[in-house]
């Protein structure tokens, strides 16, 4: 018998220890009174007079809440679904602050909710989910200290507003990209007709620059040719200066240059008086002395008188 009631107490003894996992906390009641919490670890529970009152676990955990209607500022009503991440910080205000503080949390958002949209438009709270999040954080975090939670944050996962807004917004999007793409067609083709403007205006400046270069150097080429010739007749001047030529072949050679000018039809040739008198003068004095003169003097025969026989 009395190995029996040994081997009772020591089953007895094996039964009241207690193991608490990695992340869990044990709220501990002594005769129905809150007495500790048991931390990761393992934990020696006196039998009938101490008992787990509550396990509470010390991970993030997710309330994915189901829409809940709600009535804009502008009595639009839309349905929104939230999603609350929250952790317990402290077992014993969790397990002796509220009765279902998961509920509670539940209710406490969907009523938070309703009243931070009933203050916006529908347009604003389609736009401002950011706004609506860190207010909902902030106010459920300073209202759930109590229960022993820590609301990290707060997302609205779907908003749905009623079908003929829906479709009104849906028009909406149409004509914005309507017009969107109007301008962007708008502005092609303005950055086109720039565009060809300005490549006109280039070939219209590299075709006068070109124009430009051409006439100068043909002006430059004619400017050079001018000079060879002058050069040529000013060398042919010189040449026929010191062979000593006179006046009269100078003339003379003036008046062939007239006379090569005046190579056509229908051509007139003013001859000036000067060089008219010169050559006629320059005649005369090779008429007179002989020289200058090429042509060959005709020799007149004098015939001999003959006799009269009738006179002899």
């Amino acid at each position: 018998m009395i190995w029996i009631l040994l081997l009772l107490i020591v089953v007895l003894l094996f039964s009241c220890l207690r193991i608490v996992p990695q992340a869990q906390e044990y709220v501990i009641e002594f005769l129905g009174k809150y007495r500790t919490t048991w931390g990761a670890g393992l934990h020696f529970k006196i039998p009938i007079l101490e008992r787990i009152s509550r396990k509470i676990t010390l991970k993030e955990q997710v309330l994915d809440s189901a829409p809940q209607p709600v009535i804009t500022k502008d009595n639009v009503t839309m349905r929104i679904d939230t999603v609350v991440y929250y952790r317990i910080f402290d077992a014993k205000l969790y397990t002796y602050g509220v009765v279902n503080p998961v509920n509670a949390l539940e209710n406490l958002t969907a009523t938070t909710l309703r009243n931070i949209v009933g203050e916006l438009e529908l347009d604003g709270t389609l736009t401002s989910r950011d706004t609506i999040n860190s207010k909902m954080t902030a106010i459920l975090d300073d209202a759930t200290d109590v229960w022993g939670m820590k609301v990290n944050r707060v997302e609205l996962k779907n908003i749905i507003p009623p079908e003929e807004i829906q479709s009104a917004m849906e028009k909406q999007m149409k004509a914005e990209r309507d017009r969107r793409e109007t301008l962007l067609q708008a502005e092609g083709h303005k950055a086109a007709a720039i565009t060809r403007a300005e490549g006109d205006k280039q070939a219209m400046i590299l075709a006068a620059e070109g124009e430009r270069d051409a006439r100068i150097a043909r002006a430059e080429g004619e400017a050079k040719a001018i000079f060879l010739r002058k050069k040529a007749e000013a060398d042919g001047l010189l040449a026929l200066k010191e062979v000593g030529v006179d006046a009269a072949v100078i003339e003379l050679k003036k008046y062939e240059a007239l006379v090569n000018m005046a190579n056509g039809t229908a051509s007139k040739l003013i001859i000036p008086t000067d060089a008219v008198n010169a050559v006629t003068n320059n005649a005369i004095f090779s008429e007179t002395t002989g020289l200058g003169d090429t042509t060959k003097p005709v020799i007149k025969e004098i015939k001999s008188k003959k006799e009269d026989p009738c006179c002899d």
